[in-house]
């Protein structure tokens, strides 16, 4: 239990000095998942980039691996997902304890839930929020079902998750439609989130079909790590294909392109155990190479010559784009979503119609023909990546949501934050 004299709200607190710290202490609310995947990546490069600049940073932190996949721990997940009343004390606790300027949350599910979110309005904390799915409108997060683009949940629809089984088994199903009817029908997000950041303008629109505030939802792309001096790329020897391989990646599609091209080498890199059999069915001129760290990951793509993604749902950001362009390296991946956004049609890359492994195959032959296009796509890429993605663009248009958002919650406005108002530090 914390002393009496540390439970006045930072509502109370703010109308005597509203954000009167030079720096800004923020607290991070994250349930990471129970594999490392690139919203991992996200979080940590976030905190990172704060703390460069002296933020005061505090986290409260769950890991979906602590449900080991028992039936014990998947009933678990049903309620907690839905409500988790002790995920709400911990913020609220967290909160007169730390005395966070800002909140910034990332995934809730299935352990934290979105409980937290009314302990922080009450508070008087200002609450961003990044949106690395379409969870927030769609049960399953991904606008996928059995391999096809779905959109019935939208609009408060969430019976069409339990209908399709859109998460495999009924009650898994049944969890996922809950407890996003309950957060819709409970206004969590919408009553307790100050600004939603979204990854894509594509993604930002589909929030504010959904009747998500057009003021509240901000653009916020994913970052690369620019800090490499390294200009040494080689053309490359192969194609490679960097994530997680699963069906809404369209990794069949690469397989079929690759069957048709037997004279060029592809790599994948990532995790596999999802499609494990995809591995006994490939092409020779295919080799798996399972997820790498970060050293080997920077080696894969100097060495690759093309970068693919054959995604067949909308995507978030995938940082593999960002990355691959950083990387000098042109890119081929599906129309579809915000992808072409980041991937710049014949001039940082090319795109083709996701599923068509046809297209596919021809985009890859022409490119792995044309050495001198790959080269000028490639540094084209990487001006792009240090334009829009570096360190120094994320963490300005962060601060200025963290701005935005103070003066939503009426803590005044960004003038009256002086931190806020400063130019930035770089180490």
């Amino acid at each position: 239990m914390l002393p009496k004299d540390r439970s006045l709200t930072l509502a109370a607190r703010s109308s005597l000095k509203p954000f009167a710290e030079h720096l800004l202490r923020i607290l991070l609310v994250h349930n990471e998942y129970g594999k490392v995947s690139g919203e991992e990546i996200v979080v940590n490069s976030m905190r990172e980039v704060l703390e460069e600049n002296g933020h005061q940073i505090s986290d409260y932190t769950r890991a979906s691996a602590e449900l080991a996949g028992s039936p014990l721990g998947q009933a678990k997940a049903f309620f907690t997902g839905i409500y988790n009343f002790s995920s709400r004390l911990i913020i609220r606790d967290l909160l007169r304890r730390d005395r966070p300027d800002i909140v910034h949350v990332h995934n809730l599910f299935p352990l934290i839930s979105p409980s937290v979110l009314g302990e922080c309005r009450r508070a008087g904390v200002p609450v961003v929020m990044t949106v690395h799915n379409y969870r927030l409108v769609c049960p399953n997060g991904l606008h996928m079902v059995k391999g096809r683009i779905c959109e019935k949940c939208v609009g408060g629809r969430e019976y069409h998750c339990v209908l399709n089984r859109c998460e495999g088994g009924l009650l898994k199903s049944t969890g996922y439609a809950i407890r996003n009817a309950f957060a819709r029908k409970m206004r969590f997000f919408h009553r307790n989130v100050t600004i939603y950041a979204a990854l894509t303008e594509f993604q930002r629109g589909r929030l504010i079909d959904a009747g998500f505030p057009p003021d509240r939802v901000l653009l916020l792309p994913n970052m690369i790590d620019d800090r490499q001096s390294d200009r040494d790329c080689p053309l490359g020897d192969w194609v490679g294909f960097v994530g997680r391989v699963s069906p809404e990646k369209g990794i069949p599609t690469l397989l079929a392109a690759a069957a048709a091209l037997p004279d060029v080498k592809f790599k994948i890199a990532g995790a596999y155990d999802r499609m494990a059999d995809l591995v006994k069915c490939a092409p020779a001129n295919i080799e798996f190479v399972s997820h790498l760290g970060r050293a080997d990951l920077e080696e894969f793509y100097r060495r690759s010559r093309i970068i693919v993604l054959c995604s067949t749902w909308f995507e978030g950001f995938p940082m593999v784009l960002a990355e691959a362009m950083f990387h000098e390296k042109p890119v081929i991946c599906s129309r579809i979503g915000g992808l072409p956004e980041i991937v710049e049609d014949g001039i940082t890359g090319v795109l083709f119609t996701p599923g068509s492994d046809v297209e596919l195959a021809r985009q890859i032959r022409q490119l792995w023909s044309s050495p001198v296009l790959c080269r000028q796509m490639g540094q084209a890429g990487r001006e792009k990546a240090l334009r829009q993605y570096s360190r120094n663009v994320y963490y300005d248009r962060l601060i200025h949501m963290y701005r935005k958002a103070a003066s939503l919650a009426g803590a005044g406005s960004g003038a009256h934050i002086p931190y806020l108002n400063r130019t930035r530090r770089h180490n």
